[in-house]
């Protein structure tokens, strides 16, 4: 119930950098998709992160335009779109960048994105 209310359980927009720190500061974990507009490949990861929001309760999942964002991206060294900022406890811990964890390929499934998100522990992943 408590993750409820803070946004746990969908997978959402965030408006702007600040609310980032915010966002981060109330969860333990926390997946920050970092995309452009115009990249296709955004709009695949965003499929995936939807259905994991709503599997993974316990991980809060956001998502922010970079192009809105350029302090963060330049704070977090983000240079490739999109990217996964994986944060735990505050610290940004590991990256997911564009799809080479994921096969190297636009079709990788969610069971792929799911696992390499459990081998951050930033999921419960059995």
């Amino acid at each position: 119930k408590e993750w409820l209310s803070k946004g746990h359980g969908e997978y959402r927009e965030i408006p702007s950098e600040r609310d980032f720190f915010q966002e981060v500061k109330e969860s333990k974990n926390v997946v920050c998709h970092f995309y452009r507009d115009t990249t296709f490949r955004c709009q695949i990861m965003d499929k995936h992160l939807a259905v994991l929001a709503k599997k993974h309760v316990e991980t809060k999942f956001l998502k922010l335009n970079a192009e809105k964002s350029p302090f963060l991206c330049e704070r977090l060294r983000i240079k490739v779109i999109p990217t996964l900022a994986l944060v735990k406890d505050g610290k940004t811990q590991d990256y997911i960048v564009g799809f080479t964890d994921l096969g190297n390929t636009d079709d990788f499934t969610t069971e792929t994105l799911e696992w390499r998100l459990g081998c951050a522990d930033i999921i419960n992943y059995r």
